[in-house]
């Protein structure tokens, strides 16, 4: 007693000095630990456990939780695990720029109900956007563009009421545009959001005149280079507040609705390239335009409009094969910020008169393919003046403009700051300052510019300043800032390169990085009004410095840390040399126990003694394998079958403390592994390992073998053997290869279960349940019913499984047994808990905490808030769906019709009455969910139809990387179902 006395002191003194250095929540810790295994080119310093407190880059945490992960321009490669959706306190997600992550956007993404930010600008992720992401209640920006996501918008967009820019442009979107219809929602619904950016995708059909209506507060809708048909909507002219219309490069035809004419906050008016017909729009209301495009379409025959000599702001006229007719007015001309008139094929005729009032911002007349016949020189007009193609340029004219203009002059670049550029080393560059470093870069691309003069110095001179100011307001180390080469793509976007050159240093480090792309990925930086609407590619960065911005503080804690880490090892040390002492009196002592204890059931299947011996106990029943064999069917244990063995975090240490405080410290320290294997007859099982040579779980290991060996089911998981010899114990099951109910609902699996399938799994852990109780002879009570020990197999059955904690009902009168209380709190009957006494409404207690949880995918016991209660106290049975709509779990869908949804409650709550006496049986709870699936349309077979495209997976097998964990109760979490 004495060695075990100073065993718990050295214990209680670890643990006191855990808590103090562990930083991060197990669980979320775990999450982070598993996306380092699945990234490449993760951030150095991402070692250790403890993420928070070891100050991984780019994570940023508050308390012991996850808030942010800012991993912009880092090279990332890889798939984004399902594990993402556990970091339940996340309002932040930036992998913009890392074109390495791939694969597609894992469905528990819509899980995290705090995010405000999910920005993957620039990635290479592909596959249908999971539906998922309309379960966001707090989602403000939403950047899904330039990556290769396919498929149709999902209209549970709609729901995001919170939403404020909205991009998925520059994919491979296809479908038509979802607006709202019933109970299921659309984009319409989206009355907040001021962006709506889906250009360069696959659209089609039409644009939904439901799209548009007077509440709605857009400024940009960015339609451009789809493939979407049929006429404008008028309800366009609705929204008031638009300020930039791209519906150019699609199909679009039918007339130009008058009322767009009412837009007058429109400054950018792009429909060019469609097949649109009419009479030539009338803009004249629209007073503060500055760039309009109408070309390529198939207006009536019209005289020009001379409206347009009246719009004062105007810098960009494209009407290219329009139909335009009859004479230019001279006052055209004089518009005092004109730079750009594109009037080329149509049928003007005449003598052009410029004038000599002409706005000297004036860059480029071009009225080439019309039928001008003279040009009269007032002014002499300097700038290009192309005429080709008209009467005026026949014969042979040798007239200036007659001829189409070399341009000579090199396109812009930030000149240098009155110094003398250096010559740079190593591949590094000289900013403006003259100073080589290696910079951050990319290209910027500006959707709608309201100006067309690229040469124009003051513009880039401006867009350069509000970059360096920004940078320098979000405490970025900057020197300058560099922009050169601008030009227009095909689909009229101006590209600008830019350069950002770090100050003092020759690099920037990972934050720093996370940081700028951050800035320019959220939208933080806000350019100039005339660049307008914007999104940023980075190259990427290969020069990172470390990180100075904590250098001081871990200077200064070195010694504190040697010192805790020297302290933490010899404490560890003395700790496993106590626990292996008194292990191996464990083991002696149950080995010695063994040899006289006798077979614990008669029946069909039990331990035979006339063939039992201290090492290899013969079953009649389940095939008996040889360690060999199973060491055949797993490759030797590798690492690459391990399914479910865990690590040995900090999560399991205190799972370890916990056990040791309750007397079972080799519960922790024989951990069992789970591995998948292949036996001999190409039959896939999960074999669950114990640590050789332990006396771990004896008892639970001859319960499990015995129970399951004497009950068959289909919705109980099967035992296909076991191995007793070498002192290995390892329990053989049939493989279910869909992971665990709690890992479907909290989207760990990639799994998703719709309101029907939820029914469908309910039924069949009932049924299971039910079996156990009724016709297994004698009757088993399971007593650890939970999410975790309900497993789905390739058809979404429910299987129970794991069951170690079994007890067989015997032949008591009152069916009372009374027993040590074993379970898991949050789901552990409160009757079983406060008397000792155990029966078979444990389960059903139990059960119904299941019921609850696959209404509201929520931990039963999370921070004092105890799920039973929680349904209790807000229930009304007055109001629709019982007024539960807070607690319901998202993913159901709030605006889904959800039948049977008010009787599933009233059962779960009956099944979890403070007393047995007021709960149902369990073949009373299997009739009851038959009679809700009947509600619902169903049939009640509880066998599940194949899985359809609403169910996916985002790892190749949804036990990978799963570790052992805590919930928020406490309770431990295994690591494998098994």
């Amino acid at each position: 007693m004495m060695g075990r006395g100073i065993l718990l002191f050295l214990l209680v003194r670890l643990f006191q000095f855990l808590v103090v250095e562990a930083a991060t929540d197990p669980q979320e810790s775990a999450v982070l630990r598993s996306l380092k295994t699945q990234l490449q080119n993760i951030p150095p310093n991402w070692v250790g456990s403890d993420p928070c407190s070891e100050g991984w880059e780019g994570i940023v945490c508050t308390d012991t939780r996850v808030i942010s992960i800012q991993l912009s321009t880092m090279g990332l490669k890889g798939q984004l695990s399902g594990d993402i959706g556990s970091l339940s306190e996340l309002q932040s997600l930036d992998l913009s720029y890392n074109p390495g992550l791939t694969g597609p956007l894992p469905p528990s993404i819509g899980n995290l109900k705090k995010l405000t930010n999910l920005i993957l600008v620039g990635c290479g992720f592909s596959g249908p956007i999971p539906s998922e992401i309309g379960y966001l209640p707090r989602l403000v920006f939403l950047s899904l563009n330039s990556n290769r996501f396919n498929g149709n918008i999902p209209p549970t967009i709609g729901s995001l009421s919170s939403l404020y820019w909205l991009d998925l442009a520059d994919n491979q979107l296809s479908g038509s545009i979802p607006v709202s219809s019933g109970n299921i929602p659309g984009l319409d619904m989206l009355t907040h959001t001021k962006h709506f950016h889906f250009g360069k995708n696959q659209l089609t059909g039409t644009i939904p005149a439901q799209l548009f209506s007077a509440n709605m507060n857009l400024i940009h809708v960015l339609f451009e280079d789809n493939q979407l048909t049929g006429s404008i909507p008028a309800t366009l002219g609705l929204v008031k507040t638009l300020e930039v219309v791209r519906l150019d490069r699609n199909l679009l035809s039918g007339n130009v609705p008058t009322n767009l004419n009412k837009l007058i906050s429109v400054i950018e008016l792009h429909l060019s390239n469609n097949d649109l017909v009419g009479p030539f729009p009338d803009l004249s209301g629209m007073l503060v335009l500055n760039s309009v495009d109408l070309s390529n379409n198939s207006f009536s025959v019209s005289d020009f409009p001379p409206y347009f000599s009246t719009l004062m702001s105007l810098t960009t006229l494209e009407a290219e094969n329009t139909n335009l007719k009859g004479l230019l007015p001279p006052a055209l001309f004089t518009l005092p910020q004109l730079q750009t008139l594109n009037l080329k094929t149509n049928l003007f005729n005449g003598s052009l008169d410029i004038g000599s009032d002409f706005s000297d911002q004036l860059e480029l007349v071009d009225l080439q393919n019309n039928s001008i016949t003279g040009y009269i020189e007032r002014g002499g007009y300097p700038n290009e003046l192309r005429l080709m193609g008209n009467p005026v340029c026949g014969g042979s004219a040798t007239a200036k403009f007659c001829q189409l203009a070399v341009h000579s002059s090199p396109p812009y670049s930030t000149p240098p700051n009155t110094c003398v550029p250096s010559l740079c080393p190593n591949g590094q560059n000289s900013s403006p300052n003259c100073q080589c470093s290696f910079p951050y870069s990319g290209t910027l691309f500006f959707r709608a510019p309201s100006f067309s003069d690229l040469g124009n110095a003051s513009y880039y001179t401006s867009l350069q300043s509000s970059l360096q100011a920004s940078f320098t307001t979000n405490k970025v180390p900057v020197d300058s800032v560099s922009l050169s080469n601008p030009s227009k793509d095909a689909d009229d976007y101006l590209e600008v390169s830019l350069q950002v050159f770090p100050a003092g240093k020759q690099s920037f480090s990972r934050s720093d990085i996370a940081k700028m792309g951050f800035m320019l990925s959220n939208q933080t930086f806000k350019p100039p009004k005339s660049f307008g609407p914007f999104f940023f590619i980075a190259s990427q960065y290969a020069h990172f410095s470390e990180s100075d911005s904590t250098g001081g503080s871990k200077k200064m804690s070195l010694g504190i840390i040697v010192g805790a880490s020297v302290g933490g090892f010899i404490l560890l040390m003395l700790i496993f040399v106590g626990v292996y002492l008194f292990c191996r009196k464990r083991v002696k002592t149950a080995t010695e126990r063994r040899n006289v204890s006798e077979p614990r059931h008669s029946g069909a299947t039990s331990w035979d003694p006339t063939k039992s011996s201290d090492s290899f106990p013969q079953l009649k029943g389940p095939k008996v394998f040889s360690s060999n064999e199973l060491r055949k069917a797993t490759n030797n244990f590798s690492e690459a079958n391990d399914i479910g063995s865990g690590g040995y975090g900090k999560a399991s240490l205190f799972h370890f403390l916990k056990n040791f405080m309750l007397g079972e410290p080799s519960q922790f320290l024989c951990l069992l592994g789970v591995y998948r294997g292949t036996l001999a007859s190409g039959q896939l099982v999960a074999i669950k390992r114990s640590q050789p040579g332990s006396s771990q779980g004896h008892n639970e290991f001859t319960t499990e073998v015995e129970l399951l060996s004497r009950v068959h089911h289909k919705n109980l998981v099967g035992l296909v053997g076991f191995c007793f010899e070498d002192k290995e114990q390892m329990l053989v099951y049939e493989f279910v290869p869909n992971g665990t109910l709690k890992g479907s609902l909290t989207g760990k699996s990639g799994i998703r279960l719709d309101w029907n399938r939820r029914l469908r799994v309910a039924l069949g852990a009932a049924k299971g349940l039910s079996y156990l109780h009724d016709l297994a002879n004698p009757p088993i009570i399971h007593r650890d019913i939970k999410t975790n020990n309900i497993l789905l197999d390739e058809r979404l059955n429910a299987k129970v499984a794991d069951f170690g904690l079994s007890k067989p009902m015997g032949d008591s009168e009152d069916g009372q047994i009374v027993t040590q209380v074993k379970g898991t709190m949050g789901y552990l009957d409160p009757e079983y808990y406060m008397s000792n006494q155990l029966n078979a409404k444990s389960d059903v207690y139990s059960f119904g905490v299941v019921l609850l949880e696959l209404l509201t995918a929520r931990v039963p016991l999370e921070k004092g808030r105890y799920i039973v209660r929680e349904v209790r106290v807000a229930m009304d049975r007055q109001k629709d769906r019982y007024g539960l709509n807070e607690l319901l779990d998202s993913a159901l869908g709030l605006t889904n019709p959800l039948k049977g949804l008010e009787q599933f409650v009233d059962l779960a709550m009956r099944c979890v009455e403070e007393t047995g006496d007021e709960r149902p049986t369990m073949s009373e709870v299997v009739k009851e969910i038959e009679r809700i699936m009947q509600m619902a349309g169903m049939n009640t077979n509880s066998d599940s139809a194949s899985l359809d495209a609403t169910s996916t997976r985002s790892s190749p097998h949804p036990y990978n990387n799963n570790v052992a964990s805590f919930d928020y109760s406490g309770a431990y979490t295994p690591p494998h179902p098994y």
